[in-house]
């Protein structure tokens, strides 16, 4: 693959991943409902989402960009899409329909196809598989605190 192409590839990946996540975030606040709730004491504080997530949309972007350039057409390629799906929804679940218990579910959808993609990725580009190990431990500890408010509430 050409430089130019594969530069280009990072910069649409990227920018689709922090974009979207930009949207979903901005559309779905969190708002007074959220603020009502009640909370695990290891709930982290609000500023704390924008840059964790923003730094992991990255990360997520370069892996997406690397499998493309690699095995557009892969298994793993596909899990990255849906992965993306699964993330994309989790905001409107949770704040936008102001529903744990939905958002759980699909927090367990996103966990799944994230490891997933990791396996089917590792053969491909290990690299890739790396830059999800974050992403991972945060939507493993997401989904912890997820499923406290859940309860909690």
């Amino acid at each position: 693959m050409p430089a130019m192409s594969k530069f280009l590839s990072y910069i649409l990946f990227i920018g689709f991943v922090v974009g979207a996540g930009l949207i979903a975030g901005i559309t779905n606040m969190p708002g007074d409902w959220y603020q009502s709730l009640q909370k695990p004491f290891f709930n982290p504080p609000s500023w704390l989402f924008g840059p964790v997530w923003t730094t992991l949309y990255v990360m997520i972007g370069v892996a997406g960009a690397r499998i493309w350039q690699r095995s557009p057409k892969s298994a793993a390629m596909q899990l990255w899409f849906a992965q993306m799906a699964f993330n994309l929804m989790w905001s409107p679940a949770f704040f936008g329909l102001q529903n744990p218990e939905l958002a759980l579910a699909v927090i367990a959808g996103m966990l799944i196809t994230i490891v997933a993609f990791m396996v089917k990725a590792r053969p491909i580009d290990r690299i890739s598989t790396l830059l999800f190990v974050p992403y991972l431990a945060w939507v493993a500890f997401a989904s912890v605190l997820n499923l406290s408010i859940a309860w909690l509430n």
